[in-house]
């Protein structure tokens, strides 16, 4: 993935209070951390960043680490400081595009088109860059236990409302609450990460 990724694994008491400091005194029931989510997303995406689920989701994870840390942040409310940690992954993650256009992992499928004399354009090469990472998603996602493949495809189904709709539906089908379900995809995805990175790097 992106250099704007930290690579230290989210842990349960992170994303704890996490929920807990974004709820700010009333439980939401995992609405609050949905709803912050979506408003980062929708952040990134008006400055138009190829990736804002993702880099909504390093936000928060930066977040979560910095109370499982230091235990509290004492900036009200939690929106303001998201912003705050928002706008330093933005430029983050502007710089890394603007010195890296291509991945540091990801160099090798276009070199090796341009080794046998084919010289791509700027779209090209992001379009073969981009078929390679999801065939390795694709494979990645076939060495999941059915029940894993399942809740993630299912957790990352839709967007907005009905995204959130979907996952609450989910919970209650499992008979697990909201905040469980959240971690439970987050270290789905924390190992689907991992083995497309490795597959992009043997490519």
């Amino acid at each position: 993935m992106r250099e704007v990724r930290e690579k230290r694994v989210l842990t349960q008491l992170a994303f704890n209070r996490l929920l807990q400091w974004l709820d700010d005194g009333v439980d939401s029931n995992g609405e609050a951390y949905l709803e912050m989510r979506r408003r980062l997303s929708s952040y990134f995406d008006r400055r138009n960043r190829l990736a804002p689920d993702e880099l909504a989701d390093e936000t928060l994870n930066r977040i979560a680490r910095t109370l499982e840390d230091a235990g509290v942040i004492t900036i009200r409310p939690p929106a303001r400081y998201c912003y705050v940690v928002a706008r330093f992954v933005l430029l983050e993650d502007i710089r890394q595009r603007e010195q890296n256009p291509v991945p540091l992992d990801e160099p090798r499928s276009a070199d090796a088109l341009t080794g046998l004399g084919v010289r791509l354009t700027d779209s090209q090469e992001v379009i073969a860059l981009r078929d390679q990472r999801l065939d390795c998603l694709e494979r990645c996602l076939q060495r999941l236990k059915q029940p894993q493949r399942d809740l993630i495809v299912e957790y990352y189904r839709d967007s907005r409302r009905q995204k959130i709709d979907r996952r609450r539906s989910l919970a209650k089908r499992l008979g697990i609450t909201m905040n469980a379900l959240g971690i439970r995809a987050c270290r789905i995805r924390d190992t689907l990460e991992a083995c497309v990175q490795a597959c992009c790097r043997e490519e």
